[in-house]
């Protein structure tokens, strides 16, 4: 290759890399302290990030693909980030208490993406809360339309009542999770039978449900609980959101890349039970799925697992259970389930002050660990810095208090002795004044004696 045809390319490949930076700049914006004016014609989906969070960086290139996609499908929804760091103002009237924070903003209201960070889970939340809140269903082929495109979907059917107005409520909160939709009852296929009018129902797993106030309590309640599917494959983002439903949630944990039959029977079985025995016990109670590796749930229970196996996590309270016996078929997982029930299997955890104890222990341990792990070097600096000088500070506060208590010894002794020497001085003035009044004794009997021989002279 000649040297013109090299200096050709190396022109290519910087204007392509210029074309690709000019694209991401004009599909995701970047915001300043304008966009609280400018944004409220518009419908925002923005990412408030921090220059030195390594999960922003992370997301920074599944954002420019978003970006992208949402302007070729022709979005009304625009793009763009914000420097939350910079424009805490701003960021802090959004509520935005993390880096880094998703959110849709549609009028007045700001929803919270809680998602996976992928391109299509990013996208289809942008869909979902930018349209219509309550979608209308027109005919029956549209409404068979749309039960194909979604694995949960909840429908009202009837007109004007109270329960519409509360339907409306629920959805403008939970629009974030799920579709809301509405039908005439001429819309509804004939297998779908309703005992009075108007309803909500839940269509998934391949059949539907009928809200009832009595036997099911709040709407909202029941809608949070009804949003999943019965069997679910569970991540750290699911898993987080079922501790909100308070059901008793029995998952297999394998190893998906282990491809031997007692990994893929032990998922099996637990899709067995979510579908053929799900009438055995009560659904809204209960919740199966399996997870692919034991880290997250280690973490959660603060226990190490050996995997394959099953385990409950009851979401009321926190508390887990784990099998007495190797599970290897569905009556084993029945029996493991009726034991839950009956209280023979003693449950572990809870949300008691011990256990929070506990938590807070091994969340400093697995946080000392991984980060020598990952860095040694950076582990002794980060945590011997603080203990060399703590244990400095210690020394210098114990040889302070040493030198303090020698210093009152000495001063001690030197009371002591500046006392006796007193004392030996008084004895000595003492002494000296003995003497002096024996001589004075002495010196008068002395004198005495001459007088007396003159006397004796005169005689």
């Amino acid at each position: 290759m000649g040297a013109g045809s090299a200096w050709h390319l190396l022109l290519l490949c910087a204007a392509v890399v210029v074309l690709g930076q000019t694209l991401d700049t004009d599909v995701v914006e970047e915001l300043d302290e304008s966009f609280k004016d400018n944004r409220k014609n518009s419908i925002w989906l923005v990412d408030f990030y921090a220059p030195w969070c390594a999960h922003c960086r992370r997301l920074e290139p599944v954002w420019n693909e978003v970006g992208l996609e949402m302007k070729r499908l022709r979005s009304p929804v625009k793009v763009g980030k914000m420097d939350a760091t910079s424009y805490t103002s701003i960021a802090s009237e959004f509520g935005v208490r993390g880096y880094p924070t998703i959110k849709l903003l549609k009028n007045d209201l700001a929803y919270n993406y809680r998602g996976p960070r992928t391109r299509d889970d990013i996208i289809e939340f942008a869909h979902r809360v930018s349209g219509a809140l309550i979608r209308p269903l027109p005919s029956q082929q549209m409404f068979e339309h749309v039960k194909k495109r979604h694995r949960v979907l909840f429908l009202y059917v009837g007109g004007e009542s109270p329960l519409k107005e509360k339907y409306i409520e629920v959805a403008s909160e939970l629009i974030v999770y799920t579709y809301f939709f509405s039908a005439s009852e001429e819309v509804i296929p004939k297998y779908v039978t309703l005992n009075e009018m108007p309803a909500v129902l839940v269509f998934k797993d391949e059949t539907y449900f009928v809200y009832d106030e009595y036997e099911d309590g709040d709407l909202k309640s029941w809608v949070n609980r009804e949003r999943f599917q019965n069997y679910l494959t569970v991540d750290g983002f699911t898993l987080y959101e079922l501790t909100d439903t308070g059901k008793l949630i029995v998952i297999a944990v394998i190893d998906g890349k282990n491809g031997t039959i007692e990994h893929t029977r032990l998922k099996e079985v637990i899709q067995e039970i979510a579908k053929d025995y799900r009438d055995r016990f009560r659904r809204r109670d209960f919740q199966f799925g399996h997870i692919d590796g034991s880290d997250y749930v280690n973490n959660l229970l603060m226990d190490e697992l050996s995997i394959p196996t099953v385990v409950a996590i009851n979401t009321s309270n926190h508390q887990y259970f784990l099998p007495t016996r190797h599970i290897e078929s569905t009556e084993d997982v029945m029996q493991f389930i009726s034991d839950i029930l009956d209280g023979t299997i003693e449950a572990r955890g809870g949300d008691g002050i011990l256990q929070r104890l506990k938590r807070i222990c091994y969340d400093v341990r697995t946080t000392v660990v991984s980060v020598f792990r990952s860095s040694p070097f950076l582990g002794c600096f980060l945590f011997g810095l603080p203990l060399g000088v703590i244990s400095i500070m210690c020394y210098g506060i114990y040889t302070a208090d040493t030198d303090g208590a020698y210093t009152e010894e000495r001063i001690e002794v030197s009371k002591r002795e500046t006392e006796s020497i007193d004392t030996r001085e008084e004895s000595n003035e003492e002494e000296k004044k003995e003497e002096n009044s024996e001589n004075s004794l002495v010196l008068s009997d002395a004198e005495q004696e001459p007088k007396d021989i003159l006397e004796k002279k005169n005689d």
